[in-house]
Order: C-alpha cells, then sequence, then structure tokens
C-alpha cells in the first residue's frame, strides 16, 4: 500500500470512529441514525468501520441526522478538549467580545479577577448513564440535606408542555439540546442550592455541559452496562428486551462515546454492586467536605451533614 493509499485509510478509519463516538455521545443506534439521515444501516455500518467512502453530501446528511456540525466529523486535531465550547461560544458571541477574546488571547487584554466573571455555585449535578441511580440517589441526598431535587428533564417537559420523547419527535436532538440550554439557564437564574439530576446525553452539548461542570459540583454516577439495563427494565422500559444482544451492543458503544467526558466530573461514585442505602451513603460522604466549604460560604447553615 503507498503512503497515500495509507493515509487514506487511516482518514476514512478515524473518520469513522468519529461517526461512531457521536452516535454513542446522541444515545442513537445504527437503526434510528439510518431512519433520520435517510441511508441505510448497512452503508452507516460500512462508514464507521473505515469501509465507506462517503461523499459530501451524505457526510451532511449524517451530520444533519447527528445535529452536529459537518466540521465535528472530519479528523482534524481539535487543540483541547474545550475546542468544541470555545468553538460554540465564538459563534454566539458580539463583535465586541470577539474583539476582547482576540486581545486576551494575542496577550494584550487582561486575565484575572477584575477581567473574568467567577461561576456561581448552584449546589450537586449528578451525571451518568441511563439507570445509573441519578434520580433515586439525586432525591435522597436533596432530602437528606434539605436542598431541592430537580431533574432536568421533567424541567424540560414542565417549560415546553410536551414529553422529552415528543419534543425529540417534533424539533429533533438539535431542538431538545437548545430546550435543555434552556431550561439549565432558567434554573440557574434561580439562584438557590440545588442536586441536579441531568439527562444522559447532556455531555453532547458541549457549552451546556461545561456550564454544568463549572456551576456545579459535579458526580458521575458510574455503573456497569448490564447494570444500567437491569436498572432500565426494572423502571418499566421493555424496548431494551427487543434484541438483547444488540441493546448491550448499544449500550456499549454509548457509554464508551461518554466515558472520557463523564470523567471530567469533579468526582466518580462507582454503584455497581452497592444496594441503594449504601450508594447513598456514600454520596452523601462525597459531598460533605463540598457543602461545608461552598454551602457554609452562602450562609446556609445544613445539620443534616
Amino acid at each position: 500500500m503507498t503512503q497515500s493509499a495509507e493515509s487514506d485509510a487511516s482518514f476514512l478509519l478515524e473518520l469513522g470512529q468519529r461517526v461512531r463516538t457521536l452516535r454513542g455521545l446522541r444515545g442513537m443506534s445504527r437503526k434510528v441514525l439510518a431512519k433520520v439521515s435517510g441511508i441505510s444501516e448497512r452503508y452507516i455500518a460500512q462508514l464507521e468501520s473505515g469501509k465507506g467512502n462517503v461523499s459530501i453530501m451524505l457526510l451532511r446528511r449524517v451530520s444533519d441526522a447527528l445535529a452536529t456540525p459537518l466540521e465535528d466529523l472530519l479528523p482534524s486535531g481539535d487543540p483541547s478538549i474545550d475546542w468544541p465550547v470555545i468553538r460554540d461560544l465564538v459563534r454566539r458571541a458580539t463583535p465586541v467580545q470577539i474583539a476582547h477574546a482576540k486581545d486576551v488571547l494575542s496577550g494584550m487584554g487582561r486575565l484575572g479577577a477584575g477581567a473574568r466573571r467567577e461561576h456561581a455555585f448552584h449546589g450537586i449535578a449528578l451525571i451518568g448513564l441511563r439507570g445509573a441511580g441519578k434520580s433515586t440517589l439525586g432525591r435522597m441526598l436533596a432530602d437528606k440535606i434539605g436542598w431541592a431535587f430537580v431533574e432536568l428533564n421533567k424541567e424540560i417537559e414542565r417549560q415546553n408542555g410536551l414529553s422529552v420523547a415528543e419534543i425529540i419527535a417534533l424539533y429533533g436532538q438539535e431542538g431538545f439540546r437548545r430546550m435543555e440550554q434552556a431550561a439549565l439557564a432558567q434554573l440557574l437564574a434561580r439562584k438557590e442550592l440545588m442536586v441536579l439530576a441531568t439527562g444522559g446525553g447532556i455531555v453532547s452539548e458541549a457549552i451546556t455541559f461545561d456550564q454544568i461542570l463549572s456551576s456545579f459540583y459535579t458526580i458521575w454516577l458510574k455503573a456497569e452496562p448490564e447494570e444500567h439495563m437491569a436498572r432500565v427494565r426494572g423502571q418499566g422500559d421493555l424496548r431494551p428486551m427487543a434484541d438483547d444482544r444488540a441493546a448491550m451492543q448499544e449500550l456499549r458503544t454509548i457509554l464508551q462515546s461518554r466515558e472520557p467526558l463523564y470523567a471530567r466530573a469533579s468526582g466518580v461514585l462507582d454503584t455497581a454492586g452497592l444496594t441503594v442505602e449504601a450508594a447513598a451513603a456514600k454520596l452523601t460522604a462525597m459531598v460533605s467536605p463540598v457543602l461545608c466549604r461552598d454551602a457554609c460560604a452562602f450562609g446556609l447553615k445544613n445539620e443534616a451533614v
């Protein structure tokens, strides 16, 4: 194989990996991606394995279906994990903000307390796959420490008068992520401490996830794929039982895609093999130092911890 051919093959492999990773971040199966994009499931499988020499038009259909910029699918050697956040902030910035950012990056501006607004502390946020125990443990923690408990997806439903499934059906993933970001902004505007249970795919929206990380002490509730599947079934969702092998493979793909982002959390609680009570006790112990350091600074006395 010539050097040029090797380079092409390497590019296609990385392209396929990016498509597979973004599909995992969105929590989409190949079947769903095929349906939304109008491209055959077989072709998507070839693309993800690095064997599909995809045209730019088909690639655009894939990026539209994934609600992600086309450039995110292309191998490019992004400078840092913060690049998507920086890029999206620049796209939304005013000309004055862009000029200030250019001054700072070029060394002509000023960083520090006088030039940068610190993010307020809003409480504890729980992230992780569906079935991780975010709702159950989050509610138990909130009751223990006397804070409000909020499920972000339910807040989105309340604000828009539609279920999450209806929002996605009507407005797609991109529309849902916009509503998710708006709901989070309204929650932060309350300026009250809370325990927040997020949706499993919140990590797929760079700015929203960055807001979570900077506004909350974030904990990743981690479990084995088999436990996630069992808990989802225990909640009454029988969809994963339709094809057990395929469902488990998709779940592993989603977890593999999201793990590097979940790992950015301030803490990790592995609930594998733990009872609900044991996991709740560990979670309370994890957040105790944070409550003493941050909540007390707000003049909030908490006798439960």
